[in-house]
């Protein structure tokens, strides 16, 4: 795992060339699955490529590993460069190695996934992207409903979302797509979403209470004609003890 927080090194970095065909060499690249809530679905971002191969096609965030940094400073740099986007934790996923993933060569690329709150970011391509081929356009896509995608990126969405829903019951993965103030009600309707079935409304909030991960901000908000409803935040350290223990959240 890496701290997206950390900065980004600047130091000059060699982006590798593809073997030629038939050799026995291979090239590593990082590829980036990034979730968030939007319009009461889960979406992932994807950027539309501006060169071949695969040209107007959309794509995971990513790129070739430079000679001179790790997978976790490539990671973070296309991302930064592809959507504009620095400050995220990214999350060691998978690594993909078919033989025919890539029709440019031999590719191996290791997948990260992380949730980020979409209203935080101003998707924005910067214009060294890609050695100076800028992403043609940034979009949030249903995971439900994805267009055709290139390289086995599809096949990336599909295990970083699988991964994302066994874990959203023993981390504190879902908190990361709410403001630091919320209602018991919004953070139900993240959990649903991720998991993509609904939820028993008293079940769950007495197992959220009950656990002592919220505390209670003595605030309120209004929701609709309502009367208002508690604020709460959440407290890391204690889901930090909890996973000591191996509790979870079972829904």
């Amino acid at each position: 795992m890496h701290n997206g927080h950390a900065a980004l090194l600047s130091r000059s970095r060699a982006i590798p060339a593809l073997p030629p065909e038939g050799s026995d060499r291979h090239v590593v690249a990082v590829d980036i699955a990034l979730f968030t809530i939007q319009d009461e679905s889960l979406k992932v971002l994807l950027v539309k490529r501006a060169v071949p191969p695969f040209p107007g096609w959309w794509s995971l965030p990513g790129g070739f590993v430079g000679r001179a940094e790790s997978v976790d400073e490539a990671a973070l740099r296309e991302l930064q460069e592809e959507t504009g986007i620095t400050t995220v934790y990214l999350e060691q996923l998978y690594t993909f190695g078919d033989l025919d993933r890539d029709p440019r060569g031999r590719v191996i690329s290791v997948s990260y996934y992380a949730l980020v709150d979409w209203e935080r970011f101003r998707l924005k391509a910067h214009s060294s992207a890609k050695g100076g081929a800028k992403p043609a356009g940034t979009r949030w896509f249903s995971v439900n409903r994805l267009p055709t995608v290139a390289f086995d990126h599809r096949k990336i969405v599909t295990s970083a979302l699988e991964r994302l829903r066994n874990k959203v019951n023993y981390t504190s993965a879902a908190f990361q797509l709410l403001p630091k103030k919320f209602t018991l009600s919004e953070l139900q309707r993240a959990y649903e979403v991720i998991l993509g079935q609904p939820l028993d409304k008293r079940n769950f909030r007495k197992k959220m209470l009950q656990l002592g991960i919220l505390k209670d901000t003595r605030e309120r908000q209004v929701e609709g004609r309502q009367r208002p409803a508690r604020l709460y935040a959440f407290t890391e350290a204690r889901v930090i003890k909890l996973q000591e223990k191996g509790i979870i959240v079972p829904f």
